[in-house]
């Protein structure tokens, strides 16, 4: 029996960093939603632990005990799987690929070994996973582990690029002009598509401006996403992948299929907002 499970791509709507904790780890606000672009997740019995990645985005991913996949199925002490991870993310990209990874095997191996999701929502492994576990919109605040239900979202598309650099999280915490930033907004409920993104331009990535200095093409990516129509246009996480919110699916193809033609070296992706559990 094989069991599937999907990996979509978590996206920062907003972070605002609002403090910074005693040991270090920063406190955020942020409006995460995920998009039906992502990775995939087959498991199957096994008489020890196996990983296999497949994909286009496979290549020097590793297949040891390092992986957040390995350490996932770890975690819930199975006896054995065949798990393989159908990659299409780029890797550290502030889209959350290595924990939705993580997220997805955790639901397919529950699933195979009819185990109980850890008891922490797999916040050992690192501040995302317990919002890719959810899969859903929401308010993720702390330092990851509190997540809030928010009101039902617009219907929206989303176009994702990503230049092909990576973005050193600590050099963009570094960077920060100060730790303790004003919080979030509530989530206002009933807007259509315009009025939404109308009202998250008045929030924040507080990552975006040190991000931005560190690799200045991400501000000629947030150019060309916005040069194709965008209702918003801003980085996800701490980069340095950005996205382009859209109020249907045709806006957010052609767009998509613009800016291949613009720069096809970049990752360009495309897909709806909504729920993946």
């Amino acid at each position: 029996m094989a069991i599937e499970a999907f990996a979509p791509a978590k996206v920062n709507l907003t972070l605002h960093v609002t403090g910074q904790r005693a040991d270090g780890y920063h406190l955020l606000e942020s409006l995460v939603v995920f998009v039906g672009v992502g990775d995939r997740i087959t498991v199957s019995e096994a008489d020890d632990l196996r990983l296999a990645v497949t994909g286009p985005r496979s290549e020097g991913v590793p297949t040891g005990p390092e992986n957040l996949v390995h350490k996932a199925a770890s975690l819930l002490g199975g006896v054995g799987a065949q798990i393989v991870l159908d990659k299409h993310l780029p890797a550290a990209a502030g889209i959350g690929g290595g924990s939705s990874d993580a997220a997805a095997t955790l639901r397919a191996l529950s699933q195979l070994w009819n185990v109980d999701l850890p008891a922490d929502n797999g916040l050992s492994l690192g501040a995302d996973v317990p919002v890719c576990l959810r899969s859903a919109p929401c308010l993720m605040s702390g330092v990851g582990e509190v997540l809030t239900e928010v009101p039902v979202l617009p219907p929206l598309w989303m176009v994702l690029v990503n230049p092909g650099v990576e973005v050193p999280t600590p050099a963009v915490f570094k960077g920060l002009a100060r730790k303790d930033n004003p919080p979030m907004a509530p989530v206002p409920a009933g807007l259509d598509a315009p009025a939404f993104a109308a009202w998250l331009s008045t929030q924040r990535n507080d990552l975006e401006p040190p991000a931005r200095a560190v690799a200045p093409v991400i501000t000629e990516v947030l150019d060309v996403i916005a040069g194709e129509g965008a209702l918003i246009a801003r980085m996800s996480g701490s980069g340095a992948t950005c996205f382009g919110l859209y109020p249907d699916a045709d806006g957010a193809a052609y767009a998509a299929a613009q800016i291949k033609e613009k720069a096809p070296a970049w990752w360009v992706d495309h897909g709806a907002l909504g729920s993946f559990v």
